[in-house]
């Protein structure tokens, strides 16, 4: 039986949980670099919240603090806590200014820090449902590409669209003239 190497076991001792920070950041192929006292590591996987089927994209920003786990305390072969992507479940997105969700029916929620814009886009036959008791308030100019339906009143500027009646109109087949 070999004798065993006090300084090399130590040394694994100390690489198999690491503080350290993202270095830079690669978002084409979803891998970071962590310097972690002297050490500045190669390129590595980060740890996703979700890398299935349902993938969120939400890449590390350098300067970030993590956790680099080195399987055998071998930093070369390390993951860095954040989420793992893999050539089946591979990034939803490749932009850093961009938070993404990526559902496995096509459906994408994503916010752009760039563009300070929120997006959900989902499939054909897809439907959002917003049930808010309490109501939902809109702050915002609104375009509706589409039909919209009202069950029960419309009220713009204090008019109903359902109980608003017209003066100066005589009963009969006679329709009134357009809007002043």
């Amino acid at each position: 039986m070999a004798a065993m190497n006090t300084a090399d076991l130590t040394r694994r001792l100390e690489n198999l949980i690491r503080l350290g920070t993202v270095a830079e950041v690669d978002p084409d192929v979803a891998r970071c670099r962590v310097q972690t006292g002297g050490l500045l590591t190669g390129w590595l996987p980060w740890l996703a919240e979700r890398a299935g089927f349902d993938r969120t994209w939400n890449p590390p920003s350098t300067g970030e603090q993590c956790l680099l786990l080195s399987p055998s305390g071998d930093p070369a072969t390390g993951i860095v806590l954040l989420g793992l992507y893999s050539t089946a479940s591979p990034a939803p997105d490749d932009s850093l200014t961009r938070h993404r969700r990526t559902y496995r029916d096509g459906a994408v929620i994503e916010y752009d820090t760039e563009s300070h814009t929120l997006r959900a886009t989902l499939p054909d036959g897809g439907q959002a449902d917003i049930v808010a008791p309490g109501g939902v308030t809109i702050l915002g100019n609104v375009t509706i590409t589409g039909l919209v339906t009202v069950t029960e009143d419309v009220i713009a500027a204090g008019i109903s669209l359902v109980q608003h009646v017209h003066g100066g109109v005589m009963p009969g087949g006679a329709t009134t003239g357009g809007p002043q």
